[in-house]
């Protein structure tokens, strides 16, 4: 698996790459938080109230995050992500079965997917599903949503990793 790059400068100024540089450089430290840590603790629940936090579960949960982004949303394909309405959830859910190698490594590759994706579609783009208000989002808010969703997350598994092991600042 062959990382982008994590840097938060852009290689040139106009929005495009300044909005993808940073939700790369987003989903290049989700890898960088990981890095290192042994399967108990990317499984490890720490916070009682809620049991489905956990490393696993939130790189999981961001890659079907963007699964759901950019195929369901803005291409209009039909969602098959892992989530019932019985279990709204199972993202999370089923991460603490599958090797945190393994999670990273369907991130990446779906990133990598999307990457090309948001490349060969104008910023100005609309989805081809509207959300529940019907508003039809164009592609250069998906690209924000993603760097701030991925952005919040990070620091949920900045504070995991600390609890789990002690690991900081990466």
């Amino acid at each position: 698996m062959t990382l982008t790059p994590r840097t938060d400068i852009p290689s040139a100024w106009d929005e495009r790459t300044v909005l993808t540089t940073l939700l790369d450089y987003a989903r290049a430290t989700v890898h960088a938080k990981c890095a290192g840590i042994v399967e108990d603790d990317a499984r490890r629940a720490p916070l009682p109230g809620s049991p489905l936090t956990t490393i696993s579960g939130l790189v999981s949960h961001l890659r079907w995050v963007e699964y759901w982004w950019f195929e369901v949303v803005f291409l209009g394909r039909e969602d098959r992500g892992p989530w019932t309405e019985d279990d709204p959830d199972r993202e999370m859910r089923i991460a603490t079965g599958t090797p945190i190698r393994r999670l990273l490594a369907d991130y990446e590759s779906g990133c990598a997917r999307y990457r090309e994706l948001a490349a060969s579609h104008d910023l100005d783009a609309r989805a081809a599903s509207p959300l529940r208000t019907g508003e039809y989002v164009t592609l250069r808010w998906i690209l924000l949503h993603l760097i701030e969703e991925t952005a919040r997350h990070n620091g949920h598994i900045d504070l995991l990793r600390e609890m789990a092991d002690g690991v900081t600042g990466t």
